[in-house]
């Protein structure tokens, strides 16, 4: 019979394996760039494999292996893989990695064969780690076969990973965020001045509501906007650099590798290799001193989401007093507000991969806090 350590250590391992998979294949699926994408999927492959050696054990111990499907995997997780920032769920793989290395596999079960298995699973875990950690920075190595453009390709990413996956989706949330917390401020106030009458009510809700649209929309078109024409200017300026001084921006570009550590004889050659590709040399040249600075997205869509989140976001508070008023009205737009407060909280955690109920309830107490504040101080000048 095997000891029920072992079997709990073998059980623990494999459940992490199932997890790390999963990660991996989701992160797999939403990477765009092929290259990253192949690598994320062979370490998913690597987890099966150790799942795979870990049911062998089990088998060879006479324990039977539970049904993969009775690993859960919470639909928020889920949620969360597919729509917050790489870069978060990549920081939260390497510390996963880490802990597995330092409790799972490191500690002795008392069994020398499961030890053996484990010391195994605890190497290719360390190289995980590394290859997260890789992924994290952008610095893979690179290919045999065109090393500037791998070399390109890791200087252009290097700010990209926390852009990925959450678009429009997250502006849209922190829109509705906005809305509502900002009219939820409003009708308190108002209510407080106007012992909530539904006429003064709802003219400022909805009088905030439509600013409070109007102004994120035109915030977000111009400054994706900005940032596109900025990013466009640069690049033109340092276009007419390269045509009319090359020597001088060669030299330019050796000196940042030089920075980043390489001997002058090294820069120059890697500065001399990409100045045969001009476009190549020219994005590599203002990567470099415009710190990676990206185009904007599109600003159309960027308008919208921000627009229609925050309008929606601010109507919520108002609604209740287009049938409600007075005490009765207030009470209800409160309620109906924290509610909205604590659902946008815990939606806001797809992004920022907190637990959802805590993000939950740290928005519903700012509401509190916001819709008290307002309240009393329309109550200190009321009006009717």
């Amino acid at each position: 019979m095997a000891p029920p350590d072992v079997v709990a250590r073998l059980l623990e391992a494999w459940r992490g394996e199932i997890r790390a998979g999963i990660v991996y294949q989701t992160l797999a699926e939403r990477e765009p760039d092929e290259r990253r994408a192949a690598i994320i999927r062979q370490m998913a492959e690597v987890e099966a494999v150790h799942r795979r050696r870990i049911e062998e054990r089990l088998a060879q111990l006479g324990v039977p292996v539970p049904d993969p499907a009775s690993v859960r995997i919470s639909p928020w997780f889920r949620l969360q893989m597919r729509f917050a920032p790489t870069e978060r769920i990549l920081a939260m793989q390497e510390a996963a990695e880490e802990d597995e290395i330092d409790d799972r596999y490191l500690r002795s079960t008392g069994d020398e064969d499961t030890d053996r298995l484990l010391a195994e699973i605890r190497h290719d875990e360390q190289g995980h780690k590394i290859n997260v950690r890789a992924l994290r920075q952008d610095e893979l190595h690179p290919t045999p076969e065109a090393p500037e453009a791998a070399a390109l390709d890791r200087i252009l990413s290097r700010e990209k990973w926390h852009k990925r996956g959450a678009g429009w989706v997250s502006g849209a949330i922190y829109g509705a965020n906005d809305g509502l917390a900002a009219v939820f401020g409003i009708v308190s106030g108002v209510s407080g001045a106007t012992s909530g009458q539904e006429n003064f009510v709802l003219t400022a809700g909805l009088a905030g509501a439509l600013a409070s649209a109007l102004s994120m929309a035109t915030g977000a078109y111009l400054a994706e906007k900005s940032q596109t024409e900025v990013a466009e200017a640069n690049i033109s300026r340092e276009r007419h650099e390269v045509e009319t001084h090359p020597d001088e921006e060669k030299e330019e570009l050796s000196l940042f590798y030089q920075l980043k550590g390489l001997t002058k004889e090294e820069a120059d050659r890697l500065a001399e290799e990409l100045a045969k590709h001009p476009d190549v040399f020219l994005k590599v040249l203002a990567t470099e001193e415009f710190e990676g600075q990206q185009q904007g997205g599109n600003p159309v869509q960027s308008a919208l989401a921000a627009g229609i989140s925050t309008g929606v976001g601010a109507m919520i508070p108002v609604v209740p007093f287009f049938w409600a008023h007075g005490t009765p009205g207030v009470i209800v737009a409160a309620i109906v507000s924290l509610v909205a407060h604590f659902a946008v909280g815990a939606a806001k955690s797809l992004f920022t991969l907190r637990s959802w109920w805590a993000a939950g309830w740290e928005m519903t107490l700012a509401g509190v806090i916001v819709g008290a504040v307002t309240y009393i101080a329309g109550a200190l000048f009321h009006v009717g």
